[in-house]
């Protein structure tokens, strides 16, 4: 498709900006802004969705008086700066920019993770469980994070719309974040266990813990939304998963099965400031009241999932986020209230090195992922 015109581009770019607020997410909306322009080339695109990233990433530095179509401009000097020579910006100017400054009170803020934020995110994919090696010959443009099972974590450097590949649609990969992957590696599910993930959103943890399993034993995957179950059924249809359930459960006192299980992953909704590179948008929109209404939250559904835990089981929490309250503080309140649960040291599989610990921390400038916390427990 012929390139589009700057004035085109730049209306478009204005739309989704003012279209974003709170109950629209600058993704969301970019994804459908861009998916009525048909006649948008892959290039104009891939501009404008980097514009509007921009526009978020670097909106502490902008003036807010000068008209939009400026302001724009200026991010995208801003970030082209940052790629250039991030030493041009000082650690001051980074915490007192990056992000709101309600954060530094929830967050032990380091200058390295505010960089990080200034950075364009990577692009992970998670090959088939044994057929990494397979993947990086066919898609090209990608190689493994390491070897054991690291080498079926990709990181893709290519331009190709993956989406659209032969090897997508055979289910022979997922876009998945980093992250994401360590935390279905921790959780190290077996084939023929039975597992239940608590909070499984469209299933990219749950389908992981498939692909572990081989298809054998049983996952429960439970959201408190109908339409993410939809697009998780779609999605195991496509990786070809066969080993689930997939059921309606609101997070509340009455779980969505008697039934008791090997392993139990709380991947509980959080204030994700793990993913504010991803999404810078959400950095100008979460507040400090979200992370305590969260953390709430997420000690009553720990509490309530634990009860499914087979004696000899597992149970891992994890959360996208950084705040204390939301990550020590959930773990430390279970810790006291556990009863008969007891710290399960994993491995840090990024450091084969470091010895195991039963909370694990993943930091946008250590993993190139999203930032993450992890805790683990065996029930005895």
């Amino acid at each position: 498709m012929p390139a589009q015109s700057p004035d085109r581009t730049g209306r478009i770019i204005a739309e989704v900006i003012r279209a974003a607020n709170r109950d629209n997410p600058a993704d969301a909306v970019l994804r459908g802004e861009l998916k009525k322009q048909r006649s948008l080339s892959k290039a104009d695109s891939a501009r404008i969705a980097d514009a509007v990233f921009s526009y978020y990433r670097w909106l502490g530095w902008l003036d807010q008086e000068q008209p939009l179509k400026e302001l724009v401009r200026s991010a995208r000097t801003f970030a082209a700066r940052f790629a250039e020579n991030p030493a041009q910006f000082t650690d001051e100017e980074m915490l007192a920019r990056a992000f709101p400054t309600w954060v530094r009170t929830e967050v032990a803020v380091l200058s390295l993770w505010a960089r990080a934020l200034q950075m364009k995110p990577r692009l992970w994919l998670r090959a088939r469980s044994g057929r990494g090696s397979e993947l990086v010959a066919r898609l090209g443009s990608c190689s493994p994070l390491g070897d054991g099972p690291l080498a079926d974590v990709l990181e893709y450097r290519g331009l190709e719309d993956l989406f659209r590949t032969p090897e997508f649609h055979a289910g022979e990969f997922e876009v998945q974040d980093l992250s994401s992957q360590l935390v279905g590696l921790w959780c190290d599910a077996k084939p023929g266990e039975t597992w239940w993930d608590a909070c499984a959103g469209e299933g990219g943890k749950t389908l992981h813990l498939s692909d572990l399993m081989g298809n054998k034993g049983l996952v429960w995957a439970s959201d408190r939304a109908e339409w993410r179950l939809k697009r998780f059924k779609l999605r195991a249809a496509r990786a070809k998963a066969f080993n689930y359930r997939a059921v309606n459960w609101d997070g509340g006192i009455k779980l969505p099965t008697r039934a008791t299980f090997d392993g139990v992953l709380l991947d509980a909704p959080c204030s994700g400031l793990g993913t504010w590179q991803r999404n810078p948008h959400a950095r100008w929109t979460t507040t400090s009241d979200d992370v305590r209404e969260l953390a709430d939250l997420q000690r009553q559904i720990l509490g309530r999932v634990a009860a499914s835990v087979k004696p000899g089981g597992k149970l891992i929490y994890s959360v996208c986020t950084l705040t204390r309250a939301e990550t020590t503080g959930v773990a430390d309140a279970f810790d006291a209230i556990g009863g008969n649960f007891e710290p399960l040291p994993l491995e840090n599989l990024l450091q084969r090195d470091a010895p195991p610990t039963a909370r694990q921390w993943l930091w946008p400038q250590d993993c190139n992922g999203n930032g993450m916390f992890v805790a683990a427990w065996r029930r005895a």
